[in-house]
């Protein structure tokens, strides 16, 4: 079986049809005017953007925003987490 030749433009572009709603198309006109770069160069770079690989993710940290001396006691160490608790939000029955 035989392929289908596939046809090139003078600078070795291959040529399509894109079916392209019609507010984007003339958005995508204007910009390509305004900027004086071709449609297709438009295209080209949105296609590139979008088919890019992702960045890799890199892990959030926090900030370290620790105060005071860091060699310290620790002022919480001695309470267990009910204690915690109370002193930070009270009675947990009261309104």
């Amino acid at each position: 079986m035989r392929r289908p030749k596939i046809e090139r433009d003078q600078y070795g572009h291959m040529k399509t049809t894109l079916d392209i709603d019609d507010e984007l198309l003339a958005r995508a006109r204007r910009h390509a005017q305004e900027t004086g770069r071709p449609l297709r160069a438009l295209v080209e770079d949105g296609l590139r953007r979008v088919l890019a690989p992702a960045a890799p993710r890199t892990r959030y940290r926090l900030a370290d925003l620790r105060t005071g001396d860091p060699d310290a006691p620790d002022p919480l160490e001695g309470y267990s987490w009910p204690e915690l608790r109370q002193a930070i939000y009270g009675d947990p029955g009261a309104p």
